[in-house]
């Protein structure tokens, strides 16, 4: 039997603003022990059914919203919210929450979005989820039809053959269901990644590194770098092949815990830390070796890997990054727009964008296509058309979930006439859209925004 509990190694559940580590399991079947770290606050505020939550402030400070009254709270704090009231909380803060009796499907009804994590001037900030769409989240007996609905699809869907799935009336259908799936689920930020995740995305990025002449500098920024698997990945594919280039590269990501993580190049063989995902699933054991040193049970990292590579904490969609960061030759933000709704997206699509140089090159995989779509049309930029289908179906993960999650990647059609822009993920960026780029290749200016983690 079970006596004392330790910290989880990986986290229990990721919101947007906040990570959360379960206890357990314990013995005690009515009680739940969570501990939370929060950056700005719970994404949504929430009415529990039976739940009674007890919060108490290890570190940090903030306040609740409970029944829309204000309570202000610092280190060393108690709060207990009841069921049947309407509750949130915002701030930075480190949190040791009991939970009585345990969570449990259906317990809890999102009223509406925190306006301290998501904006102000977010539209449905205020206003809450529509009527619709709370109506598609409805439970019934505790069960979400919706889901249930999408679940089948989805099973439907993998079993039909691809030459099918582009014909006829089928990505009409596609489209329907991918629509469905985007107003039912709740969009948050995640750590799954992968090293090697697009063999052909990091080969392409190969290739124009190859443009570069012997001892140049290559400017080169990761957006959302997560748990740091893409980064050393590309930096493993460009210093292979170009032991001459001088490579730069900054690593952004929104959460400080992300980037920490990162920074450190160390990854378990035996425990997931942070991602859910198994990190070396789409590594043979020979790029593994290229790629790592092991110590005991964890693969470090090689230091000719990590060198050149600054970790920062950052938001994608803030208006100073260009002036944060400088102009970059290559921009890569992949897997991060997809968990936005399509407006904010959009505007942060456009805001990074503005980090590419005067013909400069972007990488932006897992976003809405229409997104993506609508920008590219818009800015002039010109998508790469080597190796486009074959980065389209690159990552197996996002094209599996299609159509009946809002994340999934729909087939790639040639019937469309737009079709190498709808689907191209890399693309030259026309000078208008660098302008606010155009001055030259001067070191970039000083941090003010942007908390530099490390420099090695």
């Amino acid at each position: 039997m079970a006596y004392k509990y330790t910290l989880p190694t990986s986290v229990s559940f990721t919101g947007k603003g906040l990570l959360g580590y379960s206890f357990g399991s314990l013995d005690q079947k009515d009680l739940e022990i969570y501990y939370v770290e929060v950056e700005k606050g719970h994404d949504v505020f929430m009415i529990s059914k039976k739940i009674t939550r007890t919060y108490y402030v290890l570190s940090g400070s903030g306040y609740f919203t409970i029944n829309n009254e204000r309570y202000p709270v610092g280190t060393g704090a108690l709060v207990e919210v009841p069921p049947k009231v309407e509750f949130c909380y915002s701030g930075t803060m480190t949190l040791f929450v009991l939970s009585r009796p345990r969570w449990f499907s259906g317990n809890d009804t999102f009223t509406r979005l925190n306006p301290d994590v998501f904006g102000r001037d977010t539209p449905c900030a205020k206003d809450g989820p529509s009527w619709w769409t709370q109506l598609l989240r409805a439970r019934v007996f505790g069960k979400s039809p919706v889901s249930a609905f999408l679940r089948l699809n989805q099973w439907l869907w993998n079993k039909i053959p691809s030459s099918v799935v582009i014909a006829g009336p089928m990505p009409f259908y596609g489209r329907v269901l991918h629509g469905l799936a985007c107003l039912h689920g709740r969009r948050a930020q995640a750590f799954s990644t992968f090293f090697l995740r697009n063999r052909p995305e990091l080969e392409l990025i190969r290739h124009l590194a190859d443009r570069k002449g012997a001892g140049e500098t290559l400017k080169l920024t990761v957006l959302g770098c997560s748990t740091g698997a893409e980064v050393y990945s590309i930096a493993w594919k460009i210093r292979s092949a170009r032991t001459d280039l001088h490579l730069v590269v900054n690593a952004v990501d929104i959460s400080r815990q992300a980037v920490e993580f990162a920074k450190q190049g160390t990854y378990s063989l035996t425990a997931s830390q942070l991602s859910t995902t198994a990190v070396f699933e789409q590594m043979s054991s020979a790029e593994m070796d290229q790629l790592f040193d092991r110590n005991g049970d964890h693969m470090v990292v090689k230091s000719w890997i990590r060198e050149g590579i600054s970790w920062e904490v950052g938001d994608a969609g803030d208006s100073e990054m260009i002036d944060l960061l400088g102009p970059q030759e290559m921009v890569v933000a992949n897997n991060f727009l997809c968990h936005m709704d399509s407006a904010e997206a959009e505007r942060c699509l456009r805001n990074l964008a503005r980090l590419v140089r005067p013909g400069g090159y972007l990488f932006v995989s897992g976003v809405e296509t229409d997104v993506r779509e609508k920008v590219a049309c818009d800015s002039g930029w010109r998508p790469i058309e080597e190796l486009l289908e074959e980065i389209h179906d690159g990552d197996s993960y996002m094209r599996r979930i299609w159509p009946c999650h809002y994340g999934g990647l729909e087939p790639l059609n040639r019937h469309k006439s737009d079709w190498k822009i709808r689907y191209a993920a890399a693309f030259q960026v026309a000078s208008a859209e660098g302008s606010a780029a155009n001055s030259g290749e001067q070191s970039p200016a000083p941090s003010k925004g942007l908390d530099t983690v490390v420099h090695s």
